[in-house]
């Protein structure tokens, strides 16, 4: 695969992130192995997954505004709450639209 080709998602992780996948991907998937190697209990293992998870998909998506995805990302932070920002993302878009 030639960079060019690499998926904006991707280049989107951080090291960190890519590490992660790497032995999540080596261990088949288990986060009990995964919680052992970090050593931290499965509860954290499964967080950080699903923050991957949601980072994955917030540089996946095709409505990929930069307001957005700043709003997004405050949200997947734990900078604000999920529901804020979901009013605040709907609040931008009612008013983009009526523009």
């Amino acid at each position: 695969m030639n960079i060019k080709d690499v998926p904006t998602w991707i280049l989107s992780l951080e090291e960190e992130d890519v590490e992660f996948i790497k032995r999540f991907v080596l261990n088949s998937g288990s986060l009990k192995e995964i919680s052992k190697i970090y050593g931290v209990t499965y509860p954290t293992v499964r967080t950080k997954l699903n923050r991957l998870i949601e980072k994955v998909s917030l540089n996946d998506t095709e409505d990929n505004q930069e307001f957005i995805k700043f709003i997004k990302q405050l949200s997947i932070d734990d900078r604000i709450e999920l529901e804020e920002a979901k009013l605040i993302i709907d609040k931008y878009k009612k008013e983009r639209d009526e523009r």
